[in-house]
């Protein structure tokens, strides 16, 4: 039988200690996706207990790329909060992962709650803010490979470590179809336009809407929404300087140490 507490505990011991661990449906096959999203409340409960503070919400595999990639078809949410934060031009370290990924991304600062069955125009104009994000991945899973869609939100969809860039003003700005370049020491790693995030990254906030009202998540107003990656993610396996550059808004640069 499925313990959702002891699953988060597992997944948090996981995490804290530096070490993977089997996927959870190969012990439960029989874990839902509804009790994967408790499990991720509870786990993000241990944050938040441990001091902790939810500053945000990430939507996955808003791409086709990130889905082919991982072999999984819908979209997720998983929780952000203030540890997982890097200042732009920041630092972290390598250490401190257990085998990440990056993937280029655009973030929303909202003004005002998503709520479900919204319009773009409805979603568009709860943002009053909009800024480039490098989301760095880390599975608590073997290999961070073969898993299911409810073990990827149980482990709070792959969360780790995040950075915003200096934030624009929506006004005028069209984020439909922008393009999206990071590099890695220089060198080109990934490429992509905004349209691969759900079609429209305002999409994503619409379909965050949604999926927050059904497992009883709250998106106030003063949230912040990475609403996806625009490419496939690429791994970090040594010191790498990322530099993120999105035509009309300001770049981003994240380290990573050894």
């Amino acid at each position: 039988m499925v313990d959702p507490f002891a699953l988060a505990g597992r997944l948090h011991a996981a995490r804290l200690d530096r070490r993977e661990i089997e996927r959870l449906t190969a012990e439960f096959p029989e874990l839902s996706l509804a009790l994967a999203y408790q499990v991720q409340a509870l786990g993000i409960g241990l944050r938040v207990a441990a001091g902790e503070r939810v500053a945000g919400v990430k939507m996955g595999l808003t791409s086709e790329g990130k889905r082919r990639q991982m072999d999984l078809h819908a979209p997720v949410y998983g929780v952000l909060t203030d540890a997982m934060q890097v200042a732009d031009g920041g630092a972290f370290s390598l250490t401190e992962a257990i085998h990440c990924k990056v993937e280029p991304e655009i973030a929303f600062r909202l003004a005002r709650p998503l709520r479900s069955g919204m319009t773009r125009a409805e979603a568009w104009a709860c943002v009053d803010g909009v800024a480039a994000a490098l989301e760095v991945l880390d599975s608590r899973y073997t290999g961070f490979k073969y898993f299911s869609l409810p073990d990827v939100v149980a482990d709070n969809s792959s969360s780790f470590r995040f950075a915003v860039g200096p934030w624009a003003s929506p006004e005028g700005l069209d984020v439909r179809d922008l393009e999206l370049r990071m590099t890695c020491n220089g060198a080109l790693a990934a490429a992509g336009r905004s349209s691969e995030i759900s079609g429209d990254p305002v999409v994503s906030l619409m379909q965050l809407g949604d999926l927050a009202a059904q497992h009883g998540l709250a998106v106030p107003a003063g949230c912040l929404v990475l609403s996806g990656a625009a490419t496939a993610a690429v791994a970090l396996e040594r010191p790498t300087e990322l530099d993120l550059r999105v035509n009309g808004l300001p770049p981003l640069r994240l380290c990573m140490s050894a």
